[in-house]
């Protein structure tokens, strides 16, 4: 029996596949811009599970699925028995007989790899505590449209070594690119992954608690909230812990002169970005928003149609 694939991970694709979805995203935005009706997932239904909250994820899955043909249920923790202390296995087993795919946003990722387990469907990862691979996608095809191939690049990440630093050590790895992280110290980004990536292609990444280190002559500067959904309790503390490490116009004249930011939104003006670079030329996070719209519809077309 074929195995059924699921997207959790940015190393769930080849490096050749994550290409070929990223060039089929801007064929994809292409076609919409145009006026054009490509409907492959008719009679098509996409689950979207959500534990925690979202404006991107869920405009963008939805308004894919509605674009591509199919239907998008969306499910708060309040419209499952998940909410109640289903075990994720036997929502995995029902929906699966259900639905044609299932997008999970939650806050486990290991509760998300064992609902993809027990799941006779797709399964994307649209965000864990532990990694956000969709969001990368975006990203790439927002680099590649404005600056060409990333691969070869440097990359700087800024802040927090949460679940998006977690995803572009990923990310570093399937394209190719170099990736320098700056964090307060004990906010280190998960170590295995750090260890698998060096593994893998030694020097693919470096640590340090310089943003100035880190952002030296990058083409790509990226950042997120100091403060995470489920981590509300600790902003102050975060705020005290992350001075120093704003993204700003200063900052960002330590990179090359064509590099891009990006920050995956919302975003805190005046916290881990300054209110001057969020309207800077070098600034494309409007684009970078739009694009998650079409990389998920070439990240759907691709699970329920090309590998299906």
């Amino acid at each position: 029996m074929h195995p059924v694939p699921h997207f959790i991970s940015l190393h769930d694709l080849s490096p050749a596949t994550l290409a070929q979805l990223i060039l089929r995203a801007g064929e994809l935005k292409q076609m919409q811009q145009q006026g054009e009706i490509y409907e492959p997932l008719k009679n098509r239904t996409l689950a979207m599970v959500f534990e925690k909250a979202s404006t991107r994820t869920r405009v963008s899955f939805e308004a894919a699925m509605t674009q591509l043909g199919g239907h998008a249920i969306f499910l708060s923790p309040q419209d499952t028995q998940l909410g109640r202390g289903e075990p994720l296995e036997d929502a995995a087993r029902v929906l699966s007989r259900m639905v044609d795919a299932v997008m999970v946003r939650t806050f486990s990722h290991s509760g998300l790899q064992r609902f993809a387990e027990f799941s006779d469907v797709p399964v994307i990862n649209a965000l864990t505590d532990t990694l956000h691979p969709c969001q990368l996608l975006a990203d790439m095809q927002t680099f590649q449209e404005l600056r060409g191939a990333i691969a070869g690049k440097t990359v700087a990440w800024i802040g927090d070594g949460n679940n998006m630093c977690n995803s572009y050590i990923e990310a570093a790895l399937q394209f190719n690119f170099n990736l320098k992280i700056a964090t307060p110290k004990g906010y280190e980004p998960n170590v295995n992954l750090v260890t698998a990536a060096l593994r893998a292609r030694p020097g693919s990444v470096t640590l340090s608690h310089s943003p100035q280190e880190a952002v030296s002559n990058a083409d790509l500067v990226s950042t997120d909230v100091w403060a995470s959904m489920g981590q509300e309790s600790q902003r102050q503390q975060r705020l005290l812990d992350f001075k120093g490490y704003m993204v700003d116009e200063a900052l960002m004249t330590l990179a090359n002169p064509e590099a891009l930011f990006l920050h995956c939104l919302p975003a805190h003006r005046g916290e881990e970005v300054s209110h001057g670079l969020m309207a800077c030329d070098n600034t494309a996070i409007w684009q970078q928003a739009g694009n998650r719209l079409h990389t998920q519809k070439a990240l759907l077309e691709y699970l329920l149609v090309l590998a299906a």
